[in-house]
């Protein structure tokens, strides 16, 4: 079974590192999430210095690791009380956070993996950082396994529903890349496939009119950092009428570009699409 391509070369992860850091880090801040559950899934927990207030899995980081930042903000004096050897970001939104690293004499590293290929290479280059290229390639099938297993189940399905996945509600913002991709593996017709393909959220702002018009089936709703509340999807002019099947996929597990997407998210992304097609 072929899993899926990735979408783009220039979706593939994008790594920076300034100034070169000598030799594998003992002490990493990480402003993003999906960094920190490779890290401890990887066995390498005591590396990590400080983790993003934002961070959800694994639960024990929540427990025992400082919070050092947000999302898209940050105080640099806490960074630097957890006295890092490394801080990684993500995305677009944390490169002036690690410019401001860096001006501070910090080593950093960026990802902006955004497909499901991404993740894999975001995988195996924190594994070689920490010299565990061996777990990081035992991770990496473990992933592959997974996707096998969605791509099975999807594949049994008489029929791919339309699916409109909702990042945000006002404006309304559809899924990015690693979203799409995994919709699709899922057995689903992402009916913005097209607009996941823009990184920037703005890129994939969508009007409710647009949405009406593809006719989706299931509606999957991720809220970034809060609550799905279908009663005011519903509401929208024209929505109730569709007669989709709603569900909620919370942002924690789908959201970030990493473990928590393919392991969490994506089986409640098969088993939404199931109940659609098989209601």
């Amino acid at each position: 079974m072929t899993l899926l391509a990735p979408l783009t070369p220039a979706l593939s992860p994008v790594l920076s590192t300034a100034p070169a850091v000598p030799g594998a880090p003992q002490r990493i801040a990480c402003l993003s999430t999906e960094a920190v559950e490779v890290l401890y899934r990887l066995g390498a927990q005591d590396r990590v210095a400080g983790i993003s207030g934002y961070s959800v899995h694994p639960p024990e980081a929540r427990a025992e690791k400082p919070k050092i930042s947000g999302f898209s903000s940050m105080k640099l004096e806490r960074i630097l009380a957890v006295r890092p050897d490394l801080v990684i970001g993500f995305s677009d939104l944390q490169k002036p956070l690690l410019a401001e690293c860096e001006t501070a004499g910090l080593p950093t590293l960026w990802f902006d993996q955004r497909n499901i290929a991404g993740i894999h290479a975001m995988v195996r280059q924190l594994a070689a950082l920490v010299q565990k290229e061996v777990e990081g390639e035992a991770l990496c099938a473990g992933l592959v396994t997974q996707e096998l297993r969605l791509a099975e189940a999807a594949a049994a399905l008489p029929w791919r529903p339309r699916v409109f996945f909702e990042e945000w509600d006002d404006p309304l913002i559809c899924g990015i890349g690693w979203v799409s991709e995994i919709i699709q593996l899922c057995g689903g017709h992402d009916i913005f496939a097209g607009r996941a393909r823009a990184g920037f959220a703005k890129q994939r702002i969508v009007s409710h009119e647009e949405v009406l018009s593809h006719e989706p089936q299931l509606i999957l709703g991720s809220w970034c950092g809060k609550k799905f509340v279908p009663e005011k999807v519903l509401a929208r002019p024209g929505f109730a009428e569709l007669g989709a099947r709603l569900a909620e996929i919370k942002s924690a597990d789908i959201l970030a570009p990493g473990l928590a997407a393919l392991e969490r998210g994506a089986p409640q992304v098969l088993a939404a699409i199931q109940s659609t097609v098989l209601q």
